[in-house]
């Protein structure tokens, strides 16, 4: 049976897990844990929260390892024991891999250095002071490290995992059965089409809700 790990933490960003998850889990013979610091309820940004089935020192190992990102990301010295159990799931994982600005987690665990990395598009500066290499990329494979970009990206990232270890027609069966056929009302959802003015006034016009995730 292998083993899908996804940390919570405080501030972390409910699609972010919920997104790929809703997708892994349709992995042959692939359990699925939900890990913190302890085991319990965690609040994740905008006040969702989701229940950890472990403590991290519950989990000692992982085939597939899956960061998600968030504002509380950000707090390096009180996710140490988060950072510092990442870098030993990473030794032995088949696949690690983040959404959004769960790369920061894995670039202060030592994953990313000298690798070409993608996040979301406001922790650019973020990332490469871990020593990657930012690529303006939806998803980004070295290896078997895989990272994807803002929020929505993760469920992306996760058909691409499926196709990766389960083949092209099982993903494409898993992309079926949850309906995933993206049809915004607006073609605005990376930088490059939003354009320099709409990208200037994002977090102006949201506020604190667009704080860097």
């Amino acid at each position: 049976m292998a083993r899908l790990a996804i940390p919570l933490f405080p501030g972390f960003m409910p699609l972010d897990a919920i997104g790929p998850y809703d997708v892994l889990r349709f992995l042959p013979d692939t359990e699925a844990v939900f890990v913190a610091a302890e085991a319990g309820p965690v609040r994740g940004s905008g006040g969702l929260t989701l229940h950890a089935d472990a403590a991290l020192d519950d989990v000692d190992s992982c085939d597939i390892l899956l960061i998600p990102g968030g504002g509380g990301t950000r707090d390096y010295e009180g996710l140490k024991p988060l950072i510092e159990w990442i870098g030993r799931m990473h030794a032995t994982s088949a696949w690690t891999t983040s959404v959004c600005t769960g790369s920061l987690l894995l670039g202060a665990a030592g994953v990313l250095d000298g690798l070409d990395a993608t996040t979301h598009w406001g922790a650019v500066a973020d990332l490469e002071a871990f020593g990657a290499r930012y690529t303006p990329e939806r998803i980004v494979r070295r290896g078997k490290v895989v990272t994807s970009a803002g929020v929505s990206s993760g469920i992306d990232m996760a058909l691409t995992l499926v196709e990766l270890i389960a083949g092209a027609e099982y993903a494409q069966s898993v992309q079926l059965w949850i309906e995933y056929d993206p049809q915004p009302p607006h073609d605005t959802g990376s930088v490059a089409k939003a354009g320099p003015e709409l990208t200037r006034r994002t977090r102006e016009l949201l506020g604190a809700a667009a704080r860097p995730e």
